[in-house]
């Protein structure tokens, strides 16, 4: 499909730059499988769940993934940003740096450190340079391992604040709490799986209340969720991996509630893509530990989610493919151009849309 057809304007006023207080006060876009619109609350998500159901949350953790240094080469130093944005071993992260030109393999970057305060070693983190590709990516090789290396990162880091926010304030002390899901447990994300910034664990007893059931999946969402497409055909498109996980009792859970026509909730597209990774044509969900690199766009057949919460996207993305795939490229278009011209508030920090999968068992 021509990539254009996922274009849209969006004004820079409706770029969330901080979550809804309290966040069950998110305001939350009801799009029907007939395309029909409702505009609610993220509060008011319990009414349109069913005895049965089983919604799926990404318990994903973000790390402190921005780190600033200095590039050490004798006696001169640069400030160097890196931004990690996949584990490749113990001691080993890929990132993004810049300025890239200022480094060149081999060389060694202290962490934790500024030009200004290089006398004092104490607590600094050290890396080398191990390779350097295209585009400012570069392998980083870290002086400590495993459980020693995950605290120093989290000591000396920054929250990874998506571009579309880093660049317009600085992260604060409250991007620590406010990035971060109520179901936050397993280190490894650069991103946050965003649809479950909303829920507090008032939502979660109310949902659960109304007969319907919470399960726990793992996907490290990795900094490729906010690139843009640059193909002009989506069947041009090289999707990013992502790391996941779905054990066996949450699978049998899953198929359990969808045998008694419980309806698969996927909380967020992470929870979604996972999901989708990991069912057969059945659509039965098999447990899952391996990457996935699924790419969702129109016309692809749903096997395993009926009802998706999800965020708005950015244009030209692979995640507002993927919502146009599950409720029409139609109607989604127009979803969004109702949310831009009635205030919604975009991407991470923002609103949300639930969308209900077209066919008999979703509606």
């Amino acid at each position: 499909m021509r990539v254009d057809l996922f274009d849209f304007e969006l004004p820079p006023e409706r770029i969330a730059l901080t979550p809804a207080a309290p966040r069950e006060a998110a305001r939350m876009l009801v799009v029907d499988p007939h395309g029909a619109l409702a505009d609610r609350r993220i509060g008011d998500l319990p009414d349109f769940i069913r005895p049965g159901d089983a919604l799926v949350v990404n318990d994903t953790r973000v790390i402190a993934a921005r780190l600033s240094g200095i590039r050490m080469r004798g006696d001169s130093a640069a400030q160097i940003e890196a931004t990690l944005i996949k584990r490749v071993d113990e001691s080993r992260w890929r990132a993004f740096v810049r300025p890239a030109k200022k480094l060149n393999a081999g060389e060694r970057i202290r962490f934790g450190e500024t030009s200004e305060s290089m006398a004092c070693l104490l607590g600094a983190l050290d890396a080398e340079v191990e390779e350097k590709g295209e585009g400012g990516e570069v392998l980083l090789a870290f002086a400590f391992h495993g459980a020693a290396l995950d605290e120093a990162i989290e000591r000396l880091g920054e929250m990874p604040l998506p571009p579309y926010i880093a660049s317009r304030r600085a992260p604060n002390s409250g991007d620590r709490a406010d990035y971060q899901t109520l179901f936050a447990a397993e280190p490894g994300a650069v991103a946050a799986p965003t649809a479950g910034l909303h829920f507090t664990p008032e939502l979660v007893a109310r949902i659960e209340a109304r007969g319907a059931s919470l399960h726990k999946v793992t996907l490290h969402v990795g900094a490729g969720t906010f690139l843009p497409v640059k193909a002009d055909d989506t069947q041009d498109h090289v999707m990013h991996a992502e790391w996941g996980r779905i054990d066996g009792a949450t699978a049998a859970a899953l198929n359990e509630a969808r045998a008694h026509r419980g309806r698969i909730v996927a909380v967020g597209t992470t929870s979604l893509r996972l999901l989708e990774s990991a069912a057969d044509e059945a659509g039965d969900i098999r447990p899952f530990a391996d990457e996935t690199s699924i790419f969702i766009t129109p016309g692809y057949r749903f096997r395993a989610v009926d009802v998706l919460l999800t965020n708005f996207h950015l244009p030209r993305s692979t995640l507002f493919m993927l919502v146009s795939a599950f409720a029409g490229l139609e109607p989604m278009q127009r979803a969004y151009a109702h949310a831009i011209e009635t205030g919604y508030r975009f991407y991470s920090y923002g609103d949300a849309c639930l969308l209900t999968r077209a066919g008999d068992r979703a509606a």
